[in-house]
């Protein structure tokens, strides 16, 4: 999500440090995420105007810090959705049968 010029990772939880006190932050808080500015100027626009999202793709450390790669994907359409659906249920009909002839 992007506001006010920053990026904020919402919704991921990262678990406490273990050796820590009662004053351990909420695991699952929003997170500010270090971007240039015209990064997040490119990332808004395509978000606004086209209709993209932003997904967190993978976590890695590097150098002692933690960095994102954040993926910039458009949703599925109703079609799409749906061709999925009856795969999915062809494939559990298939796993059925196969099973009961056991």
């Amino acid at each position: 999500d992007i506001d006010d010029g920053e990026i904020i990772l919402k919704g991921m939880h990262i678990s406490p440090y273990e050796q820590g006190n009662i004053f351990n932050k909420d695991p699952r808080r929003p997170r500010r995420l270090l971007a240039h500015k015209s990064e997040i100027r490119h990332l808004q626009q395509q978000i606004k105007l086209q209709g993209y999202t932003l997904v967190p793709l993978q976590l890695y450390f590097k150098q002692g810090r933690v960095k994102v790669e954040l993926g910039l994907c458009k949703g599925k359409k109703l079609y799409d959705k749906r061709a999925d659906a009856a795969a999915r249920d062809a494939k559990r009909d298939i796993d059925r049968a196969i099973k009961t002839r056991r």
